[in-house]
């Protein structure tokens, strides 16, 4: 019945009549013959998504475990789940499915147990499982929450990473206040900061804080300190063997200021005592330790002041020390090495908007396996996923990403013969919602910048009943970073401007990831600039010139580095309609002496500090073009945002009312940089830009 009401509400909104709607019914005995009339994707819609990440291989290579993750349209947030697959049968089952959160999914090296964190016991605390009799324990009572989970060999142990407070500085220590009287209430104490990085995005001014090694015995027990001093850590840990553990660290006196080093430590679970493993010139880090203990792959990037570096694979023998380095020519950027046995490590790279899962063998082969891994990023198309192998398995888990579902489970069996059987997907988790919607459907092309030439890959959604004999209203939505980059997988916010009638294009501009270094760098000392918005007006033009876009009604957004694209865009043509900038920046100068990522863009993305060269932070804001703007434009930026700071958005919109431009400022509070971390935002950012952009729609004649 329920089928039958929502065709009918279908056909009647074409223009059917109720009795002739009733006729057709009527006419109809088999339902089965009925087309389904689907609905466009809506805000509703957006809140029973549901994505697979954090896949984790069990290390027979029998089972998957991951975190199932979906929007809950209850408490406006994300719920996580532990679900287990069989991957012979396909059978999936939930392990944890309530009203907590779950996540850090990490196997015993006999498979027989899992570790992970969870809110169960109130705070974040690490959980042990047992499989077979279905049991659970907390096995740690930590005041911080604890992360980069990591059994021991013989798994008695668990390592793991948490913040350890700070001891007071002298002169914290020195200040004499008075003493409040009991029950009294005062105004809350002042904060002292003295740290360099004294704020994160997401959290605000922090604690003063260090990130440590620590260790506890996997049945449960007291977490034991491993490490210490002003210095933060890193993971991944990896146990050499039950008593040494390999960590990242840069332990030096001024590491707040060497944005680019770090090296590989291994610390010594009884004694305390620290060894450096690694010594070179910038970082060195993403340990992963043979199955024999003999080697030790990792990855390295190049400390120069650059703002981009490819990430080279590189394998120490750890007896005698040397190191080799493996794909250094490819002009890839490597992530994430596992290995498969004692010859063979899987990785995988970024490669022309998609993420490449590859075998690299100690004699320097590589082979290619699948392109499919991705759909972690919800809300906008951004090349994001990951993979799990396990040392002697023949199956690969990874987050299978497309253009018309987010994340799903997939496995790949290195010794299947069949090559329809070598790849499987195991899931399918949005076919209740996704496989009853008209979606817009995805395009790809290339196409040459007007600024000099250079081939731009891009992508275009055509809405849903899409007329090829018509042009429509065209927005470009340039993604964030500019180190980044979009790919053809599922994003939430273009699927709904596409059912709003607006075809919605979106490239890997000059500064993107996954086309080469040189590529990368054709941004430094141009962002934003004339040669990155050539990129997004030829894409345009190529689009009018198909047909596709309506040359009358152009819109642009973006955010972060696109917001940025965005404001310096409408400071500079009056191509477009109107335009969208979430989380701009507007003053350089401004920006990187007020926002968390300060010391490290400006050493890496700009030639000098901003009182030395002023001109360039100048050049490079958009605030040095607003006398030009003539463009409609709506800003939308979280309250809390400590990477591009909401004064940025105040400085545009308060130069534009002086102007007159008309201008509007969303303000989201409570949001950090990532605004649209919930999913009531993600459906404001769309919903506030289609009621923006649809008030400068012009009609068929161009008025």
């Amino acid at each position: 019945m329920q089928k039958y009401i929502l065709i009918g509400a279908a056909l009647l909104s074409l223009g059917l009549s109720a009795t002739a709607l009733a006729d057709t019914l009527s006419d109809t005995t088999d339902t089965a013959t009925i087309p389904e009339v689907k609905p466009t994707l809506s805000a509703e819609d957006v809140f029973a998504l549901e994505w697979a990440n954090n896949v984790q291989v069990s290390p027979n290579g029998q089972h998957v475990v991951y975190v199932r993750s979906h929007y809950d349209i209850m408490t406006d947030g994300t719920r996580n789940e532990l679900w287990l697959i069989d991957v012979e049968t396909g059978a999936h089952t939930p392990l944890f499915a309530d009203q907590y959160q779950y996540g850090n999914p990490t196997w015993s090296p006999d498979g027989t147990r899992l570790a992970f964190t969870s809110n169960r016991a109130g705070k974040n605390q690490i959980h042990v499982y047992w499989l077979a009799q279905q049991k659970l324990t907390a096995v740690t009572s930590v005041q911080q929450s604890p992360g980069n989970l990591s059994w021991s060999p013989n798994g008695k142990q668990l390592a793991f990473m948490m913040n350890e407070p700070a001891p007071k500085t002298d002169f914290a220590k020195s200040v004499k206040s008075a003493t409040k009287p009991k029950d009294a209430k005062w105004a809350p104490a002042p904060v002292v900061v003295e740290r360099t990085f004294y704020q994160r995005d997401g959290q605000g001014v922090v604690p003063s804080a260090y990130r440590q090694v620590f260790v506890v015995p996997s049945d449960g027990g007291t977490a034991r300190q491993l490490t210490a001093g002003a210095f933060d850590h890193g993971g991944p840990l990896v146990w050499r063997d039950n008593q040494h553990i390999i960590f990242g660290a840069t332990r030096a006196e001024s590491w707040e200021y060497q944005t680019g080093e770090q090296d590989l430590w291994q610390v010594n679970t009884q004694s305390l005592k620290l060894t450096q493993l690694t010594n070179q010139p910038g970082g060195e880090y993403s340990a992963s330790l043979s199955p024999d203990g003999s080697q030790l792959a990792f990855l390295s990037r190049s400390s120069a002041p650059e703002p981009y570096h490819n990430a080279k694979l590189q394998v120490m023998n750890l007896g005698n020390g040397t190191i080799q380095s493996l794909q250094a020519d490819l002009d890839r950027s490597i992530e994430s090495p596992q290995w498969l046995d004692n010859k063979t490590l899987a990785v995988q790279y970024a490669d022309r908007g998609r993420y490449k899962l590859a075998t690299v063998t100690l004699n320097d082969r590589r082979t290619d396996l699948t392109d499919k891994i991705g759909g972690t990023s919800i809300s906008r198309p951004y090349l994001f996923g990951m993979f799990s192998a396990a040392a002697d398995s023949d199956v690969i888990a990874f987050t299978y990403g497309s253009e018309s579902r987010p994340a799903d489970v997939a496995v790949y069996n290195l010794k299947q013969r069949d090559e329809a059987k070598r790849k499987r997907v195991l899931t399918a988790l949005n076919e209740d919602v996704l496989g009853h919607r008209d979606l817009a459907q995805l395009n790809e092309f290339t196409y040459s910048s007007s600024f000099d030439g250079t081939e731009i890959h891009g992508w275009y959604l055509t809405p849903p009943n899409y007329d090829p004999s018509k042009a429509y209203p065209t927005m470009v939505e340039i993604h964030g970073g500019p180190h980044l980059a979009y790919g053809p997988f599922f994003s939430a916010e273009h699927q709904r401007y596409a059912a709003e009638g607006f075809v919605v294009f979106y490239n890997n501009y000059r500064g993107s990831t996954s086309y080469g270094k040189d590529f990368a760098m054709l941004l430094d000392g141009f962002y934003s600039s004339d040669n990155d918005l050539a990129d997004h007006l030829s894409g345009l033009d190529a689009l009018i010139e198909k047909g596709v876009a309506d040359p009358n009604n152009l819109f642009i957004a973006g955010g972060s580095a696109g917001g940025i694209a965005t404001a310096f865009a409408v400071g500079t043509t009056d191509r477009f309609n109107a335009a969208a900038a979430t989380n701009p920046v507007i003053n350089w100068v401004s920006k990187t002496l007020t926002a968390d990522s300060s010391i490290g863009q400006i050493t890496n993305q700009f030639p000098a500090l901003p009182w030395e060269d002023p001109n360039h932070y100048w050049a490079r804001s958009p605030l040095s073009r607003v006398g030009n703007v003539k463009t409609p434009v709506l800003m939308f930026t979280g309250e809390k945002d400590r990477r591009t700071p909401i004064a940025e958005t105040e400085q545009f919109y308060q130069a534009l009312k002086i102007r007159q431009v008309p201008t509007v400022m969303v303000r989201i509070p409570d949001a950090y940089h990532g605004v649209t971390a919930r999913p009531s935002r993600i459906n404001a950012k769309v919903d506030y830009t289609v009621a923006w952009f649809k008030r400068y729609l012009k009609s068929a004649d161009g008025e």
